[in-house]
Order: C-alpha cells, then structure tokens, then sequence
C-alpha cells in the first residue's frame, strides 16, 4: 500500500480500517469453513470481530485526531499572539508530548520575542513624541492610529479627536508614488516622507512631514546674513573716513552753506552707519530668558506706554511663557504698525488667548490690509514710505527664537490685518510666575 497516495490522515486512518477488517473477516471465514462451523457461528464471531475492530479503531481515530486538534489549538493561540495558553497533550510520553513540549517551548520564545519588539516599539514611539516635525501612522484601511504632539503644527486640534480619519479627511492625497496635501499652500510649506513598516502582520504608513518653509528662510536668513556682514563691512570702511573727513572741513569752512552742506553729509554718514547696526542686529543669535508671564501684567504694561493708542484688551488666558524684554518689544513694534496702517482714533485689539498647549497673541486692526503678504517678512522690504524693512524681520527673528510662530493674514469679513503670534508652553515642571 502506497502511503503517498492518501490526502489526508483521516482518509488514511479509514482505509487502514477498512483493510484490517477485511482481511481478519476473510481468515475468519477461511478459518470456520476449514473447522466445518455451522454459518450461525461463523456469522456470529464474524460480527464480534467487526464490534471490536470498530471499538479499537473509534479509540485509536479519536485520541489521534485529538491530539492534532490540541496542536492545532496551541498554533492558533500563538498565532493571535496568546503564548500563555498551552493545550494539554492527548498523550503524556512519547512523541505527542515531545510535540506539544516543542510546542511550549516555541510559546515562550515567541513570547520573549514580542516582549523585546513591544519594548522597540514603545522606545520607537517615545523616540516620535519628541520629534518636532510632526509625523502620523496610518494603519491598512488606512486610519490614523498614532500622532505625536507636533500634530498641532498641522491642524489646531489634538490628534486623538482624528484617530481613525481617512487621510482624505485631513487634507491628504496619495499621487504619483507620494504623499501631498490638497491644499496648494499646505503643500508649499510642508515636505511628506514616507515610508511602509509592519506591525502585527499589517503594514502601516509612517508619514513624516518636513517644514521647507523654515528650511528655505533659514537659506534665505543666512544669505542675508552674509549679504549684511559684506555690505556693512564695505559701508563702514568707506563711511568712516567720509565722515571724518566731513567734520574737519566744517571746522575750517568759511561760509554758513558749506557748513550746513558739511553738516548734512555727517549726519547722514552717521545715519548710514546706525542702519547698517540695525540690520546686523536682526541676525545675531539671542539670548532669552523665558519666564511664565501673567498676562495681565503684560498687557496693561502695553497699555500704559501706548496711552496715545486706542487699544482694546481682551484677556480669555491667563499666563504664557516668554522673555518678558523681547516679548514687550515685538508687541510694541506690531501695536505701532497696526496704528500707522489704521485710521485716526481706529480701535486695535491686542488679544491673548490659549489653545492646546499653545498661547496665542494677536493684533487686530482695521487698516487697509496688504496687497501682497508674500515678501512681508522679508528684510529690507516694507510697505511704508520710509521704512526700512527691519521691523517684521526682527520680530519674527524674536519669536522663532522662542520655538514659536508668526503669522500675518488678511481680515476675512472686515477690513485689516490680524497678526497672530503662536507660542509653545513651556512642561509642567520647572514653571515660575512672574507679576
């Protein structure tokens, strides 16, 4: 008999069954015919032989049978990634107990295995919490499953209020191999880096995304700064001996207008001079020292050296954390912008509010709002008639010193601008108040 042939362990169990009761019916008919028994007999033991074949069979079908269904239990158990639970052996010694005891010894493995990658995974996870681009998992359906805490420099909410979007829902579109957003400025502003990674034997996306907007100002700051430093060194080799030059001849001219002439050429060396310090201020490094400032200390000192300024409070937090000096000095910059851009006895409001783990401050006027935001922010650029472009330069210097943002927007339903300035709090231990 060709074992082979058989399919499965059952077909062969039946087979062997039926081959064994063939042959011990046949030598048993052989066996009465040659003895001479009378057919009664011969039929009599016949049918007792065929009960206790059947009895044996039934016996050894069913303990074989069961001692791969225990096995078949155990595998199923790891396979949903149970190693606790063992099945009992349908037999203590012999092969199918150095099967099942394989079997456990396979659990436990396994077991130390998950223990050691859920440990990966945990560190992994902590690891993304304290990166500050933020980045989002997708699991196969695909739904967002996980988020670190820099989601918010996405979407102002926190990410638990999405688990399970689509990423349809948050503005996202798989095209052309990668990941972009739908929106054309979100898409300016961030870079998506993907990549596919399998948890649980299902692939998940892990979607990181770059600010190239910081990348490419950082570029255009250190080309300015480079710029400046070349420029200034220039101006302030060819200004100083000018100036020089021009206060010894005031001295000895004669006439009232060669003086006056003389006059105007040092002042305006001198003025030359202090522009060029200014700029090169905007891009040296600063030293803060950020506090948790009580905002209404803060904004009645605003009030109290802006008296001339019709200034609107409108107070909805309570503290947030910057350098008290730095933070004063943008405020002032931004109040006396909205002023100049404003109508005569126009309100401006200076709001402070928090949202999540951000405080907001924002400037609202009623002026007449800007053609072009693009170039804003850009130094030596302004919009004034005599300005000189350092103003917004600086305070966004400020407030990116601080891990923040700035922001410069267009009034949707009124006329103005609204300058939002978003600053991180700071972790719960360590904090100090000031008044």
């Amino acid at each position: 008999m060709n074992l082979f042939l058989f399919k499965s362990l059952e077909q062969l169990l039946k087979t062997c069954f039926a081959v064994t009761t063939f042959l011990l019916v046949g030598l048993w008919l052989v066996l009465g015919l040659t003895l001479q028994w009378t057919l009664l007999n011969i039929v009599l033991t016949s049918m007792a032989i065929l009960v206790v074949v059947w009895l044996c069979f039934a016996i050894i079908y069913k303990r074989t049978i069961t001692a791969f269904k225990r096995a078949s239990m155990h595998l199923e158990a790891v396979r949903n990634d149970d190693y606790c639970q063992y099945a009992k052996p349908a037999f203590d010694k012999g092969k199918v107990a150095d099967f099942h005891h394989d079997l456990e010894n396979l659990s436990t493995h396994l077991q130390l295995l998950k223990s050691r990658y859920d440990q990966h995974v945990f560190l992994v996870y902590r690891l993304i919490e304290q990166l500050h681009s933020p980045i989002l998992v997708f699991d196969q359906h695909p739904q967002l499953t996980y988020a670190n805490s820099a989601f918010n420099e996405l979407f102002p909410q926190p990410w638990q209020i999405f688990r399970h979007a689509s990423p349809s829902l948050l503005g996202l579109k798989f095209e052309n191999g990668s990941w972009r957003f739908k929106q054309e400025q979100q898409d300016r502003k961030w870079e998506i880096r993907h990549s596919e990674f399998i948890e649980h034997g299902k692939n998940h996306q892990l979607l990181v995304f770059v600010n190239i907007e910081s990348a490419l100002r950082q570029s255009q700051l250190n080309a300015w700064q480079q710029l400046i430093r070349v420029l200034g060194h220039e101006i302030r080799n060819s200004l100083t001996p000018v100036s020089a030059l021009a206060q010894g001849l005031s001295l000895k001219a004669q006439g009232d207008r060669e003086k006056q002439a003389l006059t105007v050429i040092t002042e305006r060396c001198q003025h030359l001079q202090d522009f060029v310090s200014r700029y090169a201020s905007i891009t040296k490094p600063l030293h803060l020292n950020c506090q948790m400032l009580a905002v209404d200390s803060v904004a009645k000192r605003i009030q109290g050296l802006l008296e001339d300024t019709p200034l609107e409070l409108e107070l909805k937090s309570e503290h947030f954390w910057a350098d008290p000096a730095f933070i004063e000095q943008v405020l002032l910059n931004l109040i006396k912008n909205a002023k100049e851009a404003s109508g005569v006895g126009d309100k401006i409001i200076l709001r402070f509010r928090e949202n999540d783990n951000t405080s907001v401050i924002e400037v609202v006027d009623n002026g007449h709002g800007f053609a072009n935001l693009d170039n804003l922010f850009v130094p030596l650029y302004s919009t004034k008639q005599n300005g000189q472009g350092i103003g917004l330069s600086f305070c966004r210097n400020i407030i990116e010193h601080h891990k923040g943002t700035i922001e410069l927007v267009n009034n949707d339903h009124s006329p103005g601008v609204t300058v939002s300035i978003y600053l991180p709090l700071p972790p719960k231990d360590g904090e100090s108040s000031i008044e």
